[in-house]
């Protein structure tokens, strides 16, 4: 009784519609269906470069049509034509951009950023790492995914425009120890070696034979001193 009570005190029509009746179902209807055919229309004229894995720019680009696409779907004082317009706007602007991208190389690293370096030779390049918001652990998952179990596989990995990751790996019998970045040996990281042996810095990558044990070993590149034992395994692919 008490629940039928409650339930009925609810104002199930703002609940369900807010401020508009029913019969604007309808009409939700078919704003949604013209401003779908306009959204598919404009990342039609945009070509795959608009649908693919998307750079900053084009991420800007997708972003804006799907609000512009979005509010007149469902806000009564939102128009059609004033959509379509801001679409014509971003789509001619896309146009403009790209033109002067392909013109001019300093605008296009301004709009879209460079491909970047991040392992040379299965060793991280410390301060092009330091440039990218990018966490140890979330490239290391990157690279598992890829089939990478150790950076000794890797020549050279570049972290693209578009955020992919594309690696470059020795041929098999080219494979050197290096890091491991698979999760068990990764967390036995040791700041003493306590016995001989080839270990990679967790820091950096940096793979050193180790010939006796030592107290706080440091590494020769980074000068930290955290160390686990390098992998020598080839990728299975």
């Amino acid at each position: 009784m008490y629940l039928f009570q409650v339930s009925a005190e609810f104002d199930w029509q703002k609940i369900l519609m807010g401020e508009e009746d029913w019969l604007f179902i309808p009409e939700v209807i078919f704003r949604s269906m013209v401003m779908f055919v306009i959204a598919l229309t404009a990342l039609r004229i945009l070509g795959k470069r608009g649908v693919r894995q998307l750079s900053i720019f084009e991420l800007v680009v997708i972003i804006t049509l799907g609000s512009a696409a979005g509010d007149p779907m469902f806000y009564k004082d939102v128009g059609i034509l004033p959509a379509l317009g801001v679409f014509t706007v971003i789509v001619t602007l896309y146009y403009f951009v790209t033109f002067l991208v392909g013109k001019n190389k300093k605008f296009e690293q301004l709009i879209e950023g460079k491909p970047v370096c991040l392992i040379e030779e299965g060793v991280f390049s410390i301060e092009n790492f330091k440039k990218e918001t990018l966490a140890h652990d979330e490239f290391f998952a990157e690279l598992r995914i890829k089939g990478v179990s150790q950076l000794g596989q890797i020549e050279h990995a570049i972290i693209e425009t578009n955020g992919d990751i594309s690696i470059f790996f020795y041929a098999d019998h080219e494979v050197k120890p290096g890091l491991s970045i698979m999760p068990s040996p990764f967390a036995d990281q040791e700041t003493s070696i306590c016995a001989p042996g080839v270990y990679s810095c967790t820091f950096c990558g940096n793979t050193e034979l180790v010939p006796a044990e030592t107290a706080n070993h440091t590494c020769h590149k980074c000068k930290k001193n955290k160390w686990v034992k390098a992998s020598l395994r080839k990728r299975i692919t």
